[in-house]
């Protein structure tokens, strides 16, 4: 068996041609505000009818013309699936217009658009890019996109086609995970806990000082900025990135641990976007909780255990042993559950663990009832994920969500 998965490798461009990609990324920018401006007449732009547009704006502006007619086209059917995708999920914004400060480049080419040679990447209009090759490619890659991040690095990410590694046989029958602030995560098993490690507290105050001479170095609204703060802001940029980065590995190498010693890997569906409006706002980005209960998803479900995302009502407040629920809410301060009905006493964060497990446990919850699939790539319409990380369910199993039956 195989499977899709992205191979992202980091990009050296020189000056002219980065000054190609930048200008190839002002078209494809441009003709993404036009089909905004479709949208926003009223009419729905199909993939078909910006098709057909783009075949009549080329005809008269040589300026679109003189581009890559393959990365244009692209940029129309990502629109495309992600306006599809807005209507198909309720709450979900429409696509947005692309502004020249805001937006990051991004150009996607099929095999009509790129090839590999001597270890170069060739684009349209003679641009040749080296590539840092950390790895192999596993197979010929079927399409690539090559984007730019905020510090200001250009990477590759190639599609290919990779064997299945089946994951080794589970020692222990399952385990529940319960998010916190205070240890990132909490389990059944002391041994596999994922405690609190600050990255980005340790980064703070070289943060701040980097952000502070981004402000003195910031000219009025209207004039453009020095090299001098764009030189700042990449720094500030770059700080950021390494705290979220180690984040990302202490991640995955924990969902790995969790993922190759457990058949059953019952998670709490805590959603911690409401944290960002709290006191805890700072110490809830800094555990990482989105990016932990991603990864351990994705790897679960790729490696073909029972993942079950359990609601995180009454968790808290229920006994793991009775499974008695308390009358009143365990306040923050109170890190000791205490059972009135059977005496049963563990740490708070302990029982909501056992709680959960035994929750997906009573439900006979099988591998497939992850509640929704976690794309691991930006523009998620081709299916495919970070080499190394775990994509969606199997073909042909939808997934659902254990709620219980209440």
């Amino acid at each position: 068996m195989s499977e899709t998965v992205r191979y992202t490798y980091r990009l050296r461009p020189g000056r002219a041609a980065e000054a190609a990609l930048l200008a190839e990324w002002g078209r494809c920018r441009w003709l993404w505000n036009e089909a905004v401006h479709q949208q926003k007449t009223g009419r729905k732009p199909t993939f078909g009818k910006l098709s057909k547009l783009l075949t009549e704006t080329r005809a008269r502006n040589a300026w679109l013309r003189s581009g890559s007619q393959v990365a244009q086209q692209q940029t129309l059917r990502t629109y495309a699936a992600a306006l599809d995708h807005s209507f198909k999920i309720k709450g979900r914004g429409r696509p947005k217009k692309k502004r020249k400060k805001d937006a990051l480049p991004s150009l996607e080419y099929t095999t009509r658009g790129f090839s590999v040679k001597d270890g170069r990447l060739r684009l349209p209009n003679k641009v040749t890019v080296p590539v840092v090759w950390s790895r192999e490619l596993p197979s010929e890659p079927t399409s690539v996109r090559v984007y730019r991040d905020n510090v200001g690095h250009w990477y590759a990410s190639f599609v290919v086609r990779r064997g299945t590694t089946e994951a080794p046989e589970a020692g222990l029958a399952g385990i529940g995970v319960d998010w916190g602030v205070k240890t990132t995560a909490t389990t059944t098993d002391p041994a596999f806990d994922l405690p609190h490690l600050g990255h980005r507290r340790r980064c703070a105050a070289e943060l701040a000082k980097a952000q502070r001479k981004m402000v003195r170095r910031r000219r009025p609204k209207g004039q453009p900025q020095s090299k001098g703060y764009q030189q700042a802001k990449r720094q500030a940029a770059r700080i950021a990135k390494k705290a979220a980065r180690q984040n990302t590995h202490d991640a995955r190498v924990w969902a790995k641990s969790i993922t190759d010693h457990h058949a059953l890997i019952a998670v709490e569906d805590f959603k911690p976007k409401f944290l960002a409006r709290t006191t805890m706002a700072r110490k809830a980005a800094d555990a990482a909780i989105g990016v932990c209960k991603k990864e351990l998803i994705e790897r679960g479900t790729r490696a073909g255990r029972k993942v079950v995302l359990v609601p995180p009502a009454y968790t808290t407040m229920t006994c793991s042993g009775c499974g008695e629920r308390a009358n009143l809410r365990l306040g923050l301060g109170v890190r000791t559950f205490e059972c009135a009905a059977c005496g049963y006493t563990a740490d708070r964060d302990l029982n909501a663990a056992r709680t959960i497990l035994a929750t997906a446990e009573r439900h006979r919850a099988s591998a497939d009832d992850v509640r929704h699939l976690i794309a691991s790539f930006r523009g998620g319409g081709s299916g495919a994920v970070r080499a190394g990380n775990p994509g969606p369910a199997r073909e042909g199993k939808p997934p659902g969500l254990i709620h219980g039956d209440r």
